[in-house]
C-alpha cells in the first residue's frame, strides 16, 4: 500500500501517514480532529473605497488592490473596491462576500487628519454627512437600518492589531469613533448583515492616514503607501488567526 505523509507543524513535526486511496471525507474527519492544532487555511476580504471628497485618490483602495491575491502565514487575501455610497456600498460588500465567501471581512477608509492606523471599536447606527458622498446624497439624522440596534462592537481583535502594528514599527491606536459618513455606514451595514444571517463571518473596521501625496496643500498627517500595506497585511493575518482580543489598555480621556 503507497502513503502520503502530512506534516502538522504546529504539533511539534507530527507526521500523520494516510493511505493513497483514503477517501476525502476520512482526511478532513481526521485533519479536522487536530482542530487547534493544524490551520486549514482562511481567507480574509480586505475592501477600499474609490476617491471622494474631491481626492483624486484614495489610500484604502491603493492599498488593499496590493494585497489582493496574496498569501501570508496561510492566510489568503482578496481584495474589492467599494463605491463611497450610502447604501450601495453595502450592496457592492454583500456581492463581494458572496463571491469570496470569506472567513473575515476588514473594510478599509480614509481617515485624512489621523496619524495612525486606528481599527475602529464600534459602529453606530446612524448617518450625518457633513459632504455629499460620490452619488451626491447629503443623510442628515437618518438611522442606517431602521430595526437595527443603536451600535455593534467590531468582532476584530482590535488591541492585538495595535499592539503587533507598534511592535513592527507602525503607529497605530484604537479608535472608537468611525464618523457617521460612509465609513461608519458600511462598517454598521457588516456587522447588521453577519448578526441577521447568522454568517460564520468575523468583521470590521480599519481607518488609515492620508498618504503624502494628499498632504502637499494641507497640513494632515500621513503614512506611506508601502507603510499602510504592511499594517493591513499585519492585520489580516492577525485577524484570520486570532478570534479573541487581549486585554490591556487602549481607551482615551476624550
Amino acid at each position: 500500500m503507497r502513503y502520503f505523509w502530512l506534516l502538522v507543524e504546529q504539533a511539534g513535526d507530527y507526521i500523520l501517514k494516510i493511505p493513497i486511496q483514503t477517501s476525502a471525507e476520512w482526511v478532513f474527519c481526521t485533519l479536522h480532529s487536530y482542530s487547534g492544532v493544524i490551520d486549514m487555511g482562511k481567507k480574509v476580504l480586505l475592501t477600499g473605497f474609490d476617491p471622494f471628497g474631491g481626492e483624486t485618490v484614495n489610500p484604502s483602495w491603493e492599498a488593499v488592490k496590493r494585497l489582493n491575491g496574496e498569501e501570508a502565514e496561510g492566510v489568503s487575501i482578496a481584495a474589492e473596491q467599494i463605491p463611497t455610497v450610502f447604501h450601495h456600498s453595502a450592496a457592492v460588500l454583500k456581492k463581494a462576500i458572496e463571491k469570496h465567501k470569506p472567513d473575515v471581512v476588514i473594510c478599509a477608509g480614509q481617515a485624512g487628519g489621523r496619524a495612525h492606523i486606528t481599527p475602529e471599536r464600534i459602529a453606530i447606527n446612524i448617518d450625518d454627512a457633513r459632504i455629499p458622498d460620490n452619488e451626491d446624497r447629503e443623510p442628515i439624522d437618518e438611522p442606517i437600518a431602521a430595526d437595527g440596534p443603536a451600535a455593534y462592537w467590531s468582532a476584530l481583535p482590535i488591541k492585538l492589531i495595535v499592539k503587533e502594528l507598534r511592535k513592527n514599527g507602525i503607529p497605530a491606536s484604537v479608535s472608537n469613533s468611525a464618523g457617521t459618513f460612509v465609513c461608519n455606514h458600511l462598517f454598521y451595514q457588516l456587522m447588521h448583515r453577519i448578526d441577521r444571517t447568522s454568517a460564520n463571518i468575523r468583521g470590521g473596521f480599519i481607518h488609515i492616514p492620508f498618504l503624502p501625496e494628499q498632504t502637499i496643500d494641507k497640513p494632515e498627517p500621513s503614512l506611506s503607501l508601502e507603510t499602510i500595506v504592511e499594517g493591513l497585511r499585519i492585520a489580516a493575518v492577525i485577524s484570520a488567526l486570532h478570534e479573541k482580543d487581549i486585554r490591556e489598555t487602549g481607551g482615551s480621556i476624550s
